[in-house]
């Protein structure tokens, strides 16, 4: 009998530290609650027996996604960038939230991945869904009011170039009013107006200028006379001939002559179809920007993707903004000004939910207006970029551009701001007059 006893004995302290231990083990591997974003440092209060110091509370970044989810995937290395670039000055945390579904409810997240900005209290200040850009997380902080600038992280601002790196000593009249592009005397256009005349490098920026006017059109055609490719004499735009032929690239080339048989000897020793002026235009003007409705050639344009209808995005901006024009998901295939590599843009809800690659971002034309102020530099003037290294080089093979690199958020975000009005008059030319 005694014996037994001391078994019982033996059997409950067993019981209790097998309890014990499975609390212990419990508290180790719970996932993190929404309430644990308060517990931004370890306890501020110094132990006296140990003389450990207090840790100052510092400011968090939650990240909610999954190890498989590809905008995660991208969202990776800039986490892992923040989080060792900025260490002990705010706080960067990942959840896989299908690895711990628990983590999606705590937090009442909507889709990943989602980031979620909390002060050093432990207080949500933000919480942003898709993928976030580095620059975007750091200007975000910033707009909270919370600058991590300084000596630790100082990371370079974003480039930019306000005043050009050469002075354009281009004469006037050699500049095209669309383009900016050198003006070839045996293609150019010319538009008579009221304030005088209108110059164009060619009749693929005719056709884009007269996309975009906003007078009335009637009989707008009799203003316009067009450069003779063999002699460079002028000749009323409808009555020219048009050899139409294709580069390399697949962009088309377009040469005016003074009557069909100049056309048809020019295409003996070119190659080409020669045209006449109302097929030229109808081919012109069968592609148009999503967004602005522009003219366009796919060659040039950004390819946009609606709810499985394709568009066009006459540049990289205007093609973020058919998300804004449709208020629809897009998927932007764009390519890199210096080099030609591919950039996928999609976005969900109006905020890009992926970036490929995620170093990519965009650069702003912009010039300075007669008051000192900045206004944007026309669609030509407009580009994304693969990382801002190939920006830079573009920049410098460039040296007339002006503006700066913001992310390729900011880009879609600056779209999404518009009203309804602003997206109607996006890059419309009122009476045509000359610069």
């Amino acid at each position: 009998m005694k014996n037994w006893k001391i078994i019982v004995v033996v059997l409950l302290v067993a019981i209790v530290g097998v309890v014990v231990i499975a609390k212990k083990r419990n508290a180790t591997s719970a996932p993190v609650t929404a309430a644990d974003a308060n517990s931004t440092t370890q306890q501020a209060t110094a132990d006296s027996n140990t003389g450990s110091q207090p840790v100052a509370a510092i400011p968090k970044l939650i990240d909610l996604g999954a190890g498989k989810c590809v905008p995660c995937k991208m969202m990776k290395p800039i986490l892992d960038e923040l989080r060792t670039e900025y260490k002990g000055r705010f706080d960067v945390v990942f959840y896989d939230v299908w690895e711990n579904p628990d983590q999606a409810k705590q937090f009442a997240i909507n889709i990943i991945p989602t980031q979620i900005f909390f002060d050093a209290s432990g207080k949500e200040l933000f919480r942003h869904e898709g993928f976030m850009s580095k620059e975007d997380i750091l200007a975000k902080w910033k707009e909270l009011g919370i600058d991590f600038s300084g000596p630790t992280g100082q990371k370079s601002p974003a480039f930019e170039q306000l005043v050009p790196a050469q002075e354009d000593k281009r004469y006037k009249d050699a500049i095209c009013y669309m383009c900016d592009g050198d003006i070839n005397p045996k293609t150019l256009v010319t538009v008579k107006t009221a304030h005088g005349d209108v110059r164009l490098c060619g009749p693929h920026c005719y056709f884009i200028m007269y996309s975009c006017l906003t007078e009335d059109k009637t009989d707008f055609e009799n203003k316009v006379t067009v450069a003779d490719f063999d002699s460079g004499n002028s000749m009323p735009l409808e009555k020219a001939v048009f050899l139409v032929g294709i580069e390399a690239s697949g962009r088309p080339t377009i040469h005016s002559f003074i009557d069909s048989d100049a056309a048809k000897s020019s295409q003996q020793k070119i190659g080409g179809n020669t045209v006449e002026f109302s097929a030229l235009k109808e081919g012109e003007l069968s592609h148009k920007c999503g967004f602005c409705d522009r003219v366009c050639y796919p060659q040039d344009a950004a390819k946009v993707i609606v709810n499985d209808i394709q568009t066009w995005g006459c540049c990289s901006h205007c093609a973020l903004g058919v998300a804004a024009r449709t208020g629809k998901d897009i998927e932007v295939h764009e390519r890199d000004r210096l080099r030609g590599e591919p950039i996928i843009v999609k976005t969900l809800n109006g905020s890009i939910s992926s970036l490929e690659p995620a170093t990519a971002v965009a650069w702003f034309g912009q010039r300075k207006k007669a008051d000192g102020t900045l206004t944007s530099a026309g669609c030509f003037h407009q580009g994304f970029f693969v990382n801002a290294e190939n920006l830079k080089k573009w920049v410098q093979q460039n040296p007339y551009e002006t503006g700066r690199q913001i992310s390729i958020n900011q880009a879609l975000a600056d779209k999404m701001k518009l009203t309804e009005t602003q997206i109607t008059n996006a890059c419309k030319i009122g009476q045509c007059s000359p610069k």
